[in-house]
């Protein structure tokens, strides 16, 4: 079946199923919003994946290392598409040139310096206004390293005009998905913006779309190769080509929102993947790591040497600095079925590791864990016999990783057994320890 029929038919049937329980129509906007968001950036050199752009829109979380303008700018490009959508919504609001500007200027957020091709092909820097049309020439490198001039900028206010003109006259002749076709077209020939006009092409896109109670269309950063190929068969005056890749979007949105409607699942191929990847990124696992080994009696020793054995010693260090509080310290190494006593920590954990733990691993029973536990007596200032608990340290070990859960704080750490504790994790555990520790203290004496 070809365009326009299928679409019709498909809008028709989407009808039918209106309005959506308020729970699947918020799991497609959801859908929608960050396919757009991250796909529609992604196709001009975005680097958030789709888990960044998740947890940036929908938890205001950052992870990895990206530059704050590429933050801002995806937070404003979803801004944009959220006032497409109100504008959308009112049929008697006529689109303008000030329209499009707000959305150029919304979306590039300041002005900033940009590598621009002189005419002649010549790399260079240009500052990017916001919200105006340039003041200089644009042009593309094509593949076959031609350089493709758009519209000159001493044209391009009255190309504008008469894009709003023609868009007028076409709006209520011409099936909307063609409609939306052509002016996506018509706006990036004419380029009229510095930078940004991608993304600008694609709200307006959607805004005539929506306008039409059809939905957004989502064109795949995957699928660049394809999407700029139509462009190009356009740009010698065969627009079909354009036109039909643009419907076959509306089809996809379509099915989907179909299927949203009859609350069937609307997740895709690598969906879960992509779930995986930003439930990684909140939680601060790195998607690339790799499970290299397992639990092992070699493996232990090597936790042993690399991670407990330097926290001991750097924990030591924080200890004493509480010692002349009190008249006693102790220091508690557990494991089940063993454990030894003594005064200093890093001293106790060695002689348990030459002593207890030696005959403990010859039991076939894996040792599940390792605590670490101070205590301290007699608190001077107070002059009593009062036990305090001056911290605890658990190591557990899981068949692929371990965790190590410290006093005072809600979050455990998890590393698998080739990753070591960093210097500073090493700290911010005996810090966290000894602030949960010194109020404690600080408790104790005030109630006294």
């Amino acid at each position: 079946m070809r365009f326009p029929d299928q679409i019709d038919i498909l809008a028709e049937q989407l009808k039918t199923l209106l309005p959506m329980k308020p729970e699947d129509k918020q799991r497609l906007d959801k859908k929608f919003r960050l396919e757009f968001n991250y796909n529609s950036n992604h196709l001009e050199g975005n680097t958030l994946t789709y888990g960044e752009t998740e947890l940036l829109l929908i938890f205001g979380d950052t992870k990895g290392s990206h530059s704050m303008r590429e933050l801002e700018e995806m937070k404003a490009h979803d801004a944009a598409y959220h006032l497409v959508e109100e504008w959308a919504k009112d049929k008697e609001r006529p689109l303008t040139e000030q329209n499009i500007k707000n959305l150029n200027e919304i979306i590039l957020v300041q002005p900033f310096w940009k590598d621009a091709i002189t005419p002649d092909g010549q790399n260079t820097k240009r500052l990017i206004k916001v919200g105006d049309y340039k003041e200089h020439p644009n042009s593309v490198r094509l593949a076959n390293g031609e350089i493709f001039e758009y519209a000159k900028p001493v044209d391009t206010p009255i190309l504008m005009q008469e894009l709003i003109d023609w868009y007028r006259g076409k709006e209520h002749s011409i099936h909307p998905v063609t409609l939306a076709a052509m002016l996506h077209y018509k706006f990036v020939r004419i380029h009229p913006f510095d930078d940004g006009n991608g993304r600008v092409a694609r709200l307006l896109l959607n805004y005539i779309l929506l306008r039409n109670d059809l939905p957004p269309i989502v064109i795949k950063s995957e699928d660049k190769n394809n999407y700029l190929r139509a462009l190009n068969r356009a740009d010698i005056g065969d627009y079909e080509p354009f036109i039909d890749y643009i419907a076959e979007q509306v089809v996809w949105s379509l099915e989907l929102s179909i299927k949203a409607a009859k609350g069937e699942s609307i997740d895709e191929p690598g969906d879960l993947e992509k779930k995986l990847a930003q439930l990684k990124k909140r939680i601060g696992q790195h998607t690339d790591t790799k499970i290299e080994v397992k639990y092992s009696t070699e493996v232990l020793r090597s936790v042993i040497e690399n991670t407990i054995t330097p926290l001991t010693i750097a924990w030591e260090d924080k200890l004493k600095d509480f010692d002349t509080l009190f008249l006693e310290r102790n220091a508690l190494v557990l494991a089940p079925g063993t454990g030894r006593k003594g005064t200093s920590l890093s001293e106790t954990f060695s002689q348990f590791c030459d002593e207890q733990l030696r005959r403990r691993l010859l039991s076939p029973e894996p040792i599940t864990e390792i605590k670490l536990d101070i205590n301290f007596q007699k608190l001077r200032a107070l002059n009593d016999n009062t036990s305090y608990n001056g911290g605890e340290v658990r190591f557990i070990f899981h068949q692929n990783a371990y965790e190590i859960e410290f006093i005072g704080s809600k979050k455990n750490i998890s590393k698998l057994y080739h990753q070591s504790l960093s210097d500073d994790e090493i700290q911010h555990i005996v810090s966290t320890v000894g602030n949960w520790f010194f109020s404690n203290i600080e408790k104790a004496i005030d109630s006294n």
